[in-house]
């Protein structure tokens, strides 16, 4: 008895998803049949009203073209905008991890890098910026957004281990809104990390001009 219930339920599942289907199939004539509608007066419309339809057909495009056009200044506005605040060092101080992480993309793109990406994240190996230099370089780029906290040794030294081994970088910085200790500028002279404190960071920001070779690999000394 039980077993003979189960099989009904299991059947009148199926007719209900059956049923459930073909409602579902019913919309499809529904749009085609008032897709069919609406084209016949549209093309009805067209023949009988040719100049007031070209009329409509030329606001339209008109107000097309006039979107576009206020989209793009906007965008234009926006852009510069942007480029202004990012000239100056202080914007930095009220920003995440990730949001200097974009300045610091920006700042490359204005200095002539192309395929400037934001890779900071969980198993970034200690990149946040990638970006490839104006003679074809590849740079490397970790972020140090700090506030009074110098950058010490142990951040550079990390970075050494897997700036060039792992990221293959021909030009491997560290960027900082603070201040690098003394002898993290030693290791980093070194290895050939190029250290940017804060100072450099704000005078490269002002310019768009990189304070270090972008056009040639090989070791750097500290700013």
């Amino acid at each position: 008895m039980a077993a003979r219930t189960r099989n009904r339920g299991k059947g009148g599942g199926k007719k209900r998803a059956r049923g459930r289907s073909r409602r579902k199939t019913k919309v499809s004539p529904l749009l085609l049949v008032g897709g069919g509608i609406a084209l016949f007066l549209l093309v009805d419309f067209v023949r009988t009203h040719p100049v007031l339809s070209a009329l409509i057909a030329a606001a339209l495009l008109a107000g097309g073209v006039a979107s576009l056009v206020l989209w793009l200044r906007a965008r234009r506005r926006e852009a510069s905008l942007q480029a202004e605040r990012d000239r100056v060092i202080e914007v930095t101080d009220g920003m995440s991890g990730v949001e200097f992480e974009r300045w610091t993309a920006r700042l490359l793109s204005r200095s002539g890098c192309t395929d400037v990406r934001v890779v900071g994240g969980s198993g970034d190996a200690g990149a946040d910026v990638l970006a490839t230099a104006p003679g074809g370089g590849l740079v490397v780029v970790q972020c140090k957004r700090y506030g009074r906290t110098k950058v010490g040794t142990k951040a550079v030294q990390l970075f050494a281990g897997t700036d060039r081994l792992y990221h293959g970088a021909d030009i491997s910085l560290i960027v900082t809104t603070s201040d690098f200790t003394s002898e993290a500028r030693k290791v980093a002279a070194g290895v050939g990390i190029v250290l940017v404190d804060r100072a450099v960071l704000a005078e490269w920001a002002r310019t768009g001009a990189a304070p270090f070779p972008l056009s040639r690999s090989g070791p750097y000394r500290s700013w």
